[in-house]
């Protein structure tokens, strides 16, 4: 059974920062490709950010670029979403929807979304 779990995140001021982490919890599995996805209350689940296996972007909304930016732990045990000036606009509900790769025999063996980490940002 693989979990994929978010973590990073909190309550901000206008302008701060935050990084999630994307992970799976069990150690035989590891975080491959990787879609970051936001839900604001009321909203639809939007897609914020992409990662590709060889670590290059395939994807950043419009409204993040220039702020955030996705990118892989040097272990290849994470991956992470680093906002930066954050605004009351960008609160939400953060998720990962993780393509998993098993250590073993390197096979991918499916997408699994996280429960997802809630970011505030208020005055």
């Amino acid at each position: 059974q693989v979990h994929v779990v978010e973590s990073g995140g909190g309550l901000v001021h206008p302008g701060e920062s935050l990084r999630l982490s994307c992970a799976a919890k069990e150690s035989i599995f590891r975080v491959n490709a990787i879609g970051w996805y936001r839900q604001a209350p009321g909203k639809q689940r939007e897609k914020v950010a992409a990662l590709n296996v060889d670590d290059t972007v395939s994807y950043m909304t419009s409204s993040a670029k220039g702020r955030f930016t996705v990118s892989r732990a040097a272990n290849k045990t994470a991956v992470y979403l680093q906002m930066n000036n954050l605004q009351p606009e960008d609160t939400a509900v953060y998720y990962c929807n993780a393509e998993i790769l098993m250590i073993t025999n390197q096979a991918v063996i499916g997408d699994y979304w996280g429960q997802g980490t809630q970011v505030t940002v208020s005055s």
